[in-house]
């Protein structure tokens, strides 16, 4: 997500570079481009002209400091502002600590609405509490079931309620059952349509009336642009939102949704969908996402991530692995498995700060690699998967490999030298040397992934700086 707007960010501050401070003059082309990303992004015009201006007021006369330039004085301020216009803070989710915490779900039919409270469902789950899910949409074809199949799949119970009643009166009998069951969260999933129209706004009144929510969301698909802010700011007019869950957002490479909602309807994004897994529902961070729309990456939603899935007694052993060098295939085998339910590979390079650069084909072609590598690891015996110095020794057993594989001798002796060089490598980092991921099987094309040549070409390719090298 935000691929384009990040890049065309860094093109706005290259016309600031050599400058001693920031002045009217040479700032006017930096602004007329990043207006001209911000638009192209689809955010709200009205937001566009306020951020420009505050931008500008605040950038020009900024002394350079020794060791700061004016491109990354000039980054310093959009920061400040993309996190002013998306909130400033994360909001959390209103909790009733008397009784349940009602969650009303709301928008239009599309958004990702029943699957948004499916993922909030298991995101309020990990947090210990206890979940009902409240089939309310009594009108689109299979959206009960849907709900249902969600709620087995993480073994979160689901109400749906008699048969003919109103989507009010289930509201009712939920909150009755959840009351009589001990339930701590109560998540209703009501009935959209393809419009806002009289009676779908009516519809929700009365549920909201009858359920008394603590937070009434609005689920909103970030793909159709500055019209999620009108959407959310007509809904909060005619209805009452306490915020907005935006869906689809790695799909968007623009980002206009996430930037104009909090300034026009008023109300915050609490929630943003980045895929299509249950769990790929995260609490909104205005800071965060402001870093990623620079192309900083995202480091704390990354360690977040692995914190998630990671267990502390797995992670001091892998460390003493690395420290001893006996990491092994198994060992690989396992961290891949552990990214791939952390999300895509794509998804979390993204996430680290200087890796916004890669694109989708350079990811395809890791994430094949990888296919690739667990492919022949498949094909090795127990001994060899807990010893790679057994296969550097003899030619044999890497034909067999390959043949087992289905790939050429020389595949294997390549990951082999790989693996070796990267268990040399990850020893040198966990003993105090510089991180980074030189030499690792399956990403010898990505920039900083593939060893000193790579590092070397990086070096020497001016293009592939970020905002960091401005």
């Amino acid at each position: 997500m935000f691929d384009e707007l990040s890049s065309r960010f860094e093109d706005a501050v290259k016309g600031l570079r050599g400058e001693a401070k920031i002045s009217e003059n040479n700032i006017n082309d930096a602004l007329k481009e990043v207006k001209r990303a911000l638009l192209d992004a689809d955010v709200s015009l009205s937001v566009v002209k306020e951020f420009i201006s505050d931008v500008k007021d605040k950038a020009i006369g900024e002394e350079v400091v020794r060791g700061v330039n004016p491109g990354q004085k000039f980054i310093e301020v959009v920061n400040k502002e993309l996190i002013n216009i998306m909130g400033n803070e994360n909001s959390p989710l209103n909790e009733n600590e008397s009784s349940p915490t009602v969650i009303l779900m709301a928008g239009l039919q599309g958004a990702g609405k029943t699957t948004a409270t499916g993922k909030l469902g298991l995101y309020l789950k990990e947090k210990d509490k206890k979940v009902l899910l409240v089939a309310a949409d009594i009108y689109r074809p299979a959206a009960v079931e849907q709900l249902k199949t969600l709620g087995s799949q993480y073994d979160l119970e689901v109400f749906s309620g008699k048969k003919n009643s109103k989507p009010e009166e289930i509201a009712k009998d939920a909150l009755s059952f959840a009351s009589e069951n001990d339930f701590n969260s109560i998540i209703i999933d009501t009935a959209g349509r393809l419009q806002i129209d009289d009676s779908m706004m009516s519809e929700m009144v009365r549920i909201k009336e009858v359920s008394n929510p603590d937070e009434v969301l609005l689920v909103v698909d970030s793909m159709i642009g500055q019209e999620a802010a009108d959407l959310t700011k007509s809904f909060h007019e005619k209805v009452g939102i306490s915020g907005a869950i935006l869906t689809k957002l790695d799909g968007d490479s623009r980002g206009g949704a996430a930037l104009s909602i909090k300034k026009i309807s008023g109300k915050p994004i609490k929630f943003i969908g980045v895929g299509e897994k249950i769990e790929a529902l995260q609490p909104f961070h205005p800071e965060r996402m402001a870093s990623r729309i620079l192309g900083m990456g995202d480091v704390l939603t990354l360690v977040e991530k692995a914190q998630k899935e990671v267990e502390l007694a797995d992670a001091e052993a892998m460390q003493k692995k690395l420290q001893e060098a006996t990491f092994d295939f198994n060992d690989f085998v396992k961290q891949m498995r552990l990214i791939k339910r952390m999300g895509s590979l794509g998804g979390l390079i993204k996430l680290i700060p200087g890796m916004n650069k890669i694109d989708d084909g350079m990811i395809k072609d890791g994430e094949d690699q990888l296919k690739k590598i667990e492919s022949m690891i498949s094909s090795m015996t127990l001994e060899e998967k807990q010893k790679p110095e057994v296969l550097a020794a003899q030619p044999s057993r890497r034909q067999r490999i390959a043949q087992g594989s289905g790939y050429e001798a020389k595949d294997v002796d390549k990951v082999l030298a790989d693996f070796q060089r990267m268990r040399g490598f990850m020893k040198q980092m966990s003993n105090g040397g510089m991180p980074g991921m030189g030499g690792m099987p399956g990403m010898g094309g990505m920039p900083g992934m593939g060893g000193n040549k790579t590092m070397k070409k990086q070096k020497n390719n001016k293009k592939k700086k970020g905002f960091a090298d401005l």
